[in-house]
């Protein structure tokens, strides 16, 4: 086939740089070897049996059809419920679009509101994915540098900087994957107010909002009132609270002429999501908080687990993640790139994680603690050995 009869916009999508890494660690878990891996972008503990339960018997009772495109109405009733309970937000059912999964709600939100050339800024490092959907719309990342100092967060004055006349979109990741940064209440208003003031639309991932530690409380950056809730879009979903990455849900409130844009595109996209992940979601939302909040605690021992072996090798520094599962850990003073380093990792040590490169950061890689503690102190025990002879 002739590459040039391909769409011109997939030139501008890079390919991934850690995939030469993980299918490397598969092919040697294949073979025998010992690899473990700290790679997992998902809870490791399974999905709740009532949540099953629930899919079983919508299964069973013929619920396997086509819904209405944006959801079913019992369950964007549910998330509008939750939406007002836990983050104080007030969206109708009408201004909530389930979706394939929270990836899905971003990039239907970016496709409705980027036109080519609108520049869409970015806190750096960042998701994987977020540059390549600006560039899929054929809009323009800007991206901000964050730094230690600041706990891997940008300022209001750093943001007031990179705005220009064609900033359409600011992406909001909180807590994050990879840093696990949490914005405070603070720094939401004055970002929020930044945005009101240049009228910018936010795309607030919040997906990891039941994952956070140290008591912190979630704070969404659409409820400081209506003109900010007006210009943002706040995407969630059941993937990493319960346990349910494999269902492929996912949902976003938003002002009702954004949702009609989105819903007319999921319409012409991928139309419904999964009904039976429907039921299976519903009955999740239903449920008391018991399962997120077990894990959450699970996670965050984990974390200070890991934070205390890393506390002990000299050549690593790292900001404390205070959400998510993930620990993002600069690696300057081995004098590595991050490839390399992850590539040396897995051949010399049997040890799978992922290089920084892809979210923004060369001199950084991400570890997950989405394993268990056997695993982890395995692993760690093998990091410690490898820095001691490099």
């Amino acid at each position: 086939m002739r590459i040039d009869l391909l769409a011109q916009r997939l030139l501008k999508i890079n390919p991934s740089s850690t995939l030469a890494i993980t299918s490397k660690a598969k092919r040697l878990m294949s073979e025998g070897k010992d690899v473990i891996s700290l790679a997992a972008g998902e809870p490791d503990f399974d999905t709740p049996d009532f949540i099953k339960d629930a899919a079983v018997e919508a299964i069973r009772t013929g619920f396997t059809k086509y819904t209405p495109t944006t959801g079913i109405p019992e369950l964007k009733k549910a998330i509008s419920v939750k939406f007002q309970k836990e983050n104080s937000l007030t969206y109708a059912p009408e201004q909530i679009i389930v979706s394939c999964g929270a990836k899905h709600s971003i990039f239907n939100a970016l496709l409705v509101l980027v036109d080519r050339g609108d520049e869409v800024i970015i806190p750096d490092p960042y998701w994987v994915s977020y540059p390549e959907m600006v560039n899929l719309c054929e809009g323009k990342p800007v991206f901000i540098k964050t730094s230690p100092d600041n706990n891997l967060k940008i300022t209001a004055n750093e943001l007031k900087k990179h705005i220009t006349p064609k900033t359409k979109v600011l992406i909001l990741n909180s807590p994050s994957n990879p840093t696990g940064c949490v914005y405070n209440k603070a720094e939401l208003v004055e970002i929020a107010q930044i945005c009101v003031k240049n009228k910018i639309f936010v795309i607030s991932d919040e997906i990891y909002e039941k994952i956070i530690f140290d008591g912190l409380k979630h704070i969404s950056i659409a409820s400081f009132g209506k003109d900010i809730c007006d210009l943002t879009i706040t995407v969630n979903g059941l993937s990493k609270s319960y346990s349910m990455t494999g269902w492929r849900i996912g949902y976003l409130g938003c002002a009702r002429k954004i949702a009609d844009a989105i819903s007319n595109l999921q319409d012409h996209s991928t139309s419904n999501p999964a009904s039976v992940s429907q039921k299976a979601a519903l009955a999740a939302l239903n449920a008391p908080d018991d399962f997120a909040k077990k894990i959450c605690k699970e996670f965050e021992r984990r974390r200070d687990y890991v934070c205390s072996r890393l506390d002990k090798m000299a050549k690593l520094t790292y900001v404390k993640p205070q959400g998510a599962f993930y620990l993002f850990f600069n690696i300057s003073k081995t004098k590595l790139d991050s490839l390399t380093m992850a590539s040396r990792l897995l051949d010399e040590a049997l040890i799978a994680l992922i290089p920084g490169e892809g979210f923004g950061r060369k001199d950084f890689c991400r570890l997950s603690f989405a394993t268990s503690m056997e695993s982890l102190e395995k692993a760690l025990n093998r990091l410690e050995e490898w820095l001691a002879k490099l």
